[in-house]
């Protein structure tokens, strides 16, 4: 099988690619290189893989990469919410038309699988767990960009959607600006995190289980037919306080107080079902626990808040 994956040198990217050469797949990747960081040298050796820097916005590139693909995984994203405010124009031409792109220029046997994110809920109902069949309230640009890049895709055919979870760990193109990636650090580096709205909940997967999950899609397409999934932790619904107390179990010294007054400009607080990704087959690998592991070990090389999608 031929892949092309947009966006491959990203965060999950980074992981997934290796991921699926080990599949035994060849994978072409199209990245900008936007922030940077150097990932996917360790893959440069493979002879199945082949990596262009250009752009995913770009049809005349494109259109001559997809007709070569058996399978387009569309990566390539303005990823999170202050780095799609900080500049409109390019989220909307990156998450939503570069995507509506890919579909342009795909034949209907030629399949997509799309990463989309569980942020669509925006706000769940009090200890109601969202389904794939829940309402899809975004409440910001990115949420709303992903959304309706995930409806297009649906629309299409031959598809599936992962709605993924709040991802952590470590990545060859690390990123500290998500939330237990950015706790974990605040814990080691200042032993000290002051939590606004900490009743706040949300679901997380680690990064390495989101790269998995695209591989089991690919090697299971009948057991994950068309449609969109929810991909996360299902232990690890926690709200903001519970997350520091289980960063506190691995992080000595560490402290953490609610404030009193101030607010989270993000007001995303849901909980989530993984059951229908989990009656395929799939399940996670690694727990909350094991990447808080990890993280720390990680920050013990990074020193620095060099990696993140927003400035």
């Amino acid at each position: 099988m031929k892949i092309l994956v947009t966006g491959g040198a990203g965060y999950l990217g980074s992981l997934l690619v290796p991921e699926l050469l080990s599949a035994g797949w060849e994978v072409t990747v199209v990245d900008n290189f936007l922030y940077g960081v150097p990932s996917l040298l360790d893959c440069c050796a493979d002879p199945r893989f082949d990596l262009v820097r250009g752009d995913a916005r770009d049809e005349a590139l494109m259109s001559g990469l997809v007709s070569k693909a058996d399978c387009i995984l569309p990566l390539a994203c303005l990823v999170g919410v202050p780095a799609c405010d900080r500049d409109p124009i390019a989220a909307r031409t990156t998450d939503l038309d570069a995507v509506r792109l890919v579909l342009k220029l795909r034949g209907r046997s030629q399949k997509v699988v799309f990463p989309t994110t569980n942020s669509g809920y925006g706000i769940g109902k009090k200890d109601a767990l969202c389904d794939e069949k829940s309402p899809l309230k975004p409440l910001s640009l990115y949420g709303k960009l992903k959304v309706d890049a995930e409806d297009a895709v649906l629309n299409a055919g031959n598809s599936v959607t992962l709605r993924l979870a709040t991802a952590f760990g470590m990545s060859p193109r690390m990123r500290l600006d998500l939330l237990v990636n950015d706790f974990t650090y605040r814990a080691v580096t200042d032993r000290y995190i002051v939590l606004f709205e900490a009743r706040f909940r949300r679901n997380f997967i680690h990064a390495r289980d989101v790269a998995g999950a695209f591989r089991f899609c690919l090697e299971h397409p009948e057991a994950v037919p068309d449609g969109p999934y929810n991909v996360g932790l299902s232990s690890a619904n926690l709200d903001k306080r519970q997350l520091c107390e289980k960063i506190a179990e691995h992080v000595k010294d560490f402290r953490f107080v609610e404030a009193e007054t101030g607010e989270d400009p993000d007001k995303r607080d849901y909980i989530v079902s993984n059951k229908k990704i989990e009656a395929t087959g799939w399940r996670p690998r690694h727990s909350l626990e094991d990447g808080i592991r990890e993280l720390v070990k990680g920050y013990r090389i990074i020193r620095k808040n060099q990696y993140s999608n927003a400035w």
